[in-house]
């Protein structure tokens, strides 16, 4: 019995073991879940840094579906940065992980706010929970950035 326990409090510490998590906390004696803090970097913009926090649940088939992320700028940010992303309003994925078993996931996409010149990070499930798909949302200003009066030229085109 002693071995199969320490099998899966080693199993269970690898599953929860990740190269992005800067943060893990515990919440409770009693619980087997715990709030995961990961760094994801943008892997086309690489001035912007995102944080996000969830909810893991070791040993269950399904991670709950509430995030929160913050964003921010980390390093420099430039023009050809900016002209290889999806500029579509719908933008475009730049991580994904897997939260159960059975086809749920958390996402962060990517939008650029061209007008406002502004990139948006949104975080979501993609499984609806109590009927709504738990999301949240990080903006990135380019203010005071050098591609501030270079996305003009852009927006005008």
């Amino acid at each position: 019995m002693k071995k199969v326990l320490g099998v899966l409090a080693l199993t269970t510490a690898l599953i929860g073991c990740s190269d992005n998590e800067v943060g893990d906390v515990s919440l409770g004696w009693f619980t087997t879940k715990d709030i995961k803090i990961e760094i994801v970097d943008d892997p086309k913009v690489t001035g912007v840094t995102c944080h996000i926090s969830h909810v893991e649940a070791n040993l269950d088939f399904a991670d709950p579906s509430d995030m929160s992320i913050s964003c921010r700028q980390t390093g420099p940010i430039t023009m050809a940065m900016l002209s290889t992303i999806d500029r579509s309003k719908s933008g475009e994925t730049v991580f994904k992980t897997s939260k159960s078993i059975l086809f749920k996931s958390l996402k962060i996409r990517r939008i650029l706010d061209a007008d406002n010149k502004t990139l948006i990070y949104l975080s979501y499930s993609t499984k609806e929970v109590e009927g709504s798909h738990k999301h949240s949302m990080s903006t990135v200003p380019l203010w005071g950035n050098p591609v501030w009066s270079e996305l003009d030229q852009v927006v005008e085109k």
